[in-house]
């Protein structure tokens, strides 16, 4: 049976992350992705990160399931394949600056006159209006003015990188929904397709909870808390006799005095000053330290232990090798099996999220650049003809 999205049709004009990203996910749910790629260079992601002969680890990653087709945007063959694919397709994924696509004469009033059911995810670093607009962006800048940053990092150091490239896998995510809600609405009849602006900025600011009423109205300004859950206690990173550190979340009512019996201070369980959130974040220091005096005296598999068998909320700071050795990850298909060209094989994540009847699927791994053009080209209805002659004038790879 085919994913969700089977019948699908999406083009993505895009490169390295954000864009890339939400193509994938559509493609892992069983919709057709054409890439459109560069010729000689193709996406510059395929020389990011760690290489395995020459391509990147992440690109096979990135682009599973997709069609690698190498056209010249800079040519008008290129701009009118473009425009006989987007007229056949459900949407077009792009994450250029603002205003490029309409230079080369595929924006959207272009793409829409030619099919008016078409809907066009853009993702950029400020938006489609506004006075940044035309500013560059990438998922580290969306990171530093939409929020995180400046809450993330110890308490007395410098802004923090939470270590992979959030701002753009939020956009991604962003922009795949806003993609689900325009193809409703086309499918069932309710009106054209429509275009789905998503900011690297905005799609970090959505994440950033209550910090704005808690300015706006106290004046309060969140700042970086390290471990800890601010507002919110008990709940830190905790050290463990072996060197390691675990994660434990008391701070529910009921979960505090179960977590205070297991680290020999019922005390602190009976106090009324602590029974409830708002007296426990009073005392949130002492509450630290008398958890972290409990945990420093223990292995991280024994506290652990401990908490579960309390039915406390804990759980080890993972590394990339704990995951890959963890049984609930295997168990749950988090950890697939992929071929690389050339023979080897090696892990890559699994599909996410689980659907029941329907679930996603790795068909295969990210394509050979211009895998596909030729078998794209005629789909659309060029002769092999033609695609040799487009081929030796540059138009297409």
């Amino acid at each position: 049976m085919g994913g969700p999205l089977q019948g699908i049709r999406v083009v993505e004009i895009g490169t390295l992350i954000a864009a890339p990203f939400a193509a994938r996910l559509m493609a892992e749910f069983g919709a057709d992705v054409v890439k459109i790629e560069a010729p000689q260079t193709g996406d510059p992601l395929r020389k990011w990160r760690k290489l395995h002969e020459g391509t990147s680890l992440w690109w096979y990653l990135q682009s599973r399931n997709k069609k690698s087709v190498c056209v010249n945007l800079k040519s008008p063959e290129g701009v009118e394949i473009v425009k006989r694919l987007a007229a056949e397709a459900d949407v077009v994924i792009e994450n250029l600056r603002p205003g490029a696509l309409e230079k080369l004469g595929i924006g959207w009033d272009v793409l829409h006159a030619i099919n008016p059911k078409l809907t066009m995810v853009r993702i950029s670093g400020y938006g489609q209006s506004g006075p940044y607009r035309d500013r560059p962006g990438f998922g580290a800048i969306g990171e530093a003015m939409g929020g995180i940053r400046y809450t993330t990092g110890e308490v007395d150091g410098a802004p923090a990188r939470v270590g992979v490239s959030l701002g753009d896998s939020l956009a991604s995510l962003h922009g795949v929904i806003g993609a689900l809600m325009s193809l409703l609405r086309v499918k069932t009849g309710q009106g054209e397709g429509q275009v789905v602006d998503v900011s690297l900025v905005e799609s970090v600011f959505n994440l950033m909870e209550s910090l704005v009423p808690e300015y706006d109205l106290l004046g309060h300004v969140r700042e970086r808390s390290g471990g800890a859950l601010p507002g919110i206690a008990p709940s830190n990173t905790y050290p463990t006799e072996d060197d390691g550190y675990v994660v434990i979340a008391g701070n529910s009512d009921p979960i505090f005095r179960r977590l205070m019996q297991v680290i020999g201070r019922p005390d602190l369980a009976d106090d009324p000053a602590l029974a409830h959130n708002d007296g426990r974040v009073r005392h949130c220091a002492s509450l630290d330290d008398a958890i972290a005096a409990w945990t420093s005296h223990h292995s991280t598999q024994d506290v652990l232990a401990a908490l579960e068998g309390a039915d406390v909320p804990a759980g080890r700071i993972y590394s990339v090798a704990d995951i890959v050795a963890d049984p609930h990850y295997q168990a749950r298909d988090m950890l697939l099996q992929a071929q690389l060209p050339g023979g080897a094989s090696v892990k890559m994540p699994g599909i996410v999220p689980k659907l029941s009847d329907t679930p996603g699927e790795v068909r295969w791994s990210g394509p050979a650049l211009g895998e596909h053009t030729g078998s794209v080209l005629s789909e659309l209805g060029f002769t092999g003809e033609e695609i040799g002659r487009l081929r030796r004038e540059g138009a297409v790879q």
